[in-house]
């Protein structure tokens, strides 16, 4: 339906989201090639990107842009709910337990090598490799604030268009200067660095799945973090904001999956005690005032209930009239 109203006016490109194997790329293929014949419009006309944010699709690649063929764009490396998916697919054992959010960083092993992989794979088949999205949001208001963010940013676009990424996202449109001059100078004239094809990229399966060598810890400040992070998002998305600047960073699902998760991971593996957890809780709430006790009730559904919760959208969803 969406193709139909839009195709004509240049709507025919899609995100695609989650998957986690290349029969879920089939599926979407057949779709685009049956919508094409059905509109009498050509194969790959429709031209999609995948998210690679699971870690079960960056082992499926090279099949997943196989299976969309000419309706392919590229892969785009997402990196807040690919830590959410190593957390949940594989939280269980001990040797997956990550540190502190804030030092989980696109330069840690098993960050770097997934994205690494996803350049050099996408330009061995000719298709472009789009960068994640910065969470570091700029202030009109406060200099330092703002310093700060676009420091961040360029750190992480610097890096993204020198490991040979095609383009990149941002979290917010000040932003957008500071990522096109650094992808400007690096892209010259090109519209693209397909070219580099990253022979010197040989990333293993031991290298994806490497958590164990990230560095960092486990801190009263990261559970903090996590605890008021996870509430005040749960408490915006209740009343309808999928996306919040919390703390300076841009914060949505993804993010807010990364800490109920890793609390949840923490108290499994005896990282924290259920206590310990209990008490934070009662401190940050307090810091944030009234109006925040059924988004407290939930972040304890999907954060401290015996079994891990799936998505925290999916209990939230029931709370919505």
């Amino acid at each position: 339906l969406y193709f139909f109203r839009n195709h004509a006016r240049g709507g025919r490109f899609f995100y695609l989201p989650k998957l986690e194997s290349h029969l879920e790329a089939r599926l979407w293929n057949d779709v685009f090639v049956w919508t094409q014949d059905e509109l009498g419009v050509p194969h790959g006309t429709i031209k999609a990107t995948v998210l690679i944010e699971t870690i079960l699709a960056a082992f499926e690649m090279d099949e997943i842009l196989y299976e969309l063929r000419e309706h392919s764009a590229g892969l785009n490396a997402g990196r807040w709910d690919y830590i959410f998916s190593v957390i949940k697919k594989l939280g269980h054992r001990p040797e997956f337990v990550l540190p502190d959010r804030a030092a989980v960083t696109m330069a840690v092993p098993f960050m770097r090598a997934y994205s690494e992989l996803l350049v050099k794979t996408c330009h061995r088949r000719g298709a472009h490799a789009i960068g994640g999205m910065a969470a570091f949001i700029p202030s009109r208001r406060d200099p330092a604030v703002n310093e700060l963010a676009l420091a961040k940013v360029r750190e992480d676009k610097e890096r993204e268009a020198g490991q040979g990424f095609d383009g990149t996202w941002v979290a917010h449109p000040d932003l957008v200067p500071v990522a096109l001059e650094i992808f400007d100078r690096v892209l010259g004239e090109r519209p693209n660095q397909v070219e580099r094809q990253r022979d010197d990229v040989s990333a293993s399966a031991t290298a994806l799945l490497d958590v164990a060598a990230t560095p960092g810890e486990i801190t009263d400040e990261g559970l903090r973090n996590n605890v008021s992070v996870g509430i005040q998002y749960l408490a915006a998305w209740l009343q309808g904001s999928g996306a919040v600047a919390i703390f300076n960073l841009m914060e949505d699902a993804a993010t807010s999956e990364i800490s109920r998760s890793q609390v949840w991971q923490w108290l499994a593996h005896g990282e924290v005690e259920r206590a310990e957890v209990e008490r934070v809780l009662d401190e940050e709430v307090a810091k944030l005032g009234g109006g925040y006790d059924e988004a407290r009730e939930l972040f304890e559904q999907v954060a401290l209930g015996d079994d891990f919760v799936e998505f925290l959208t999916l209990p939230a969803y029931e709370r919505i009239d």
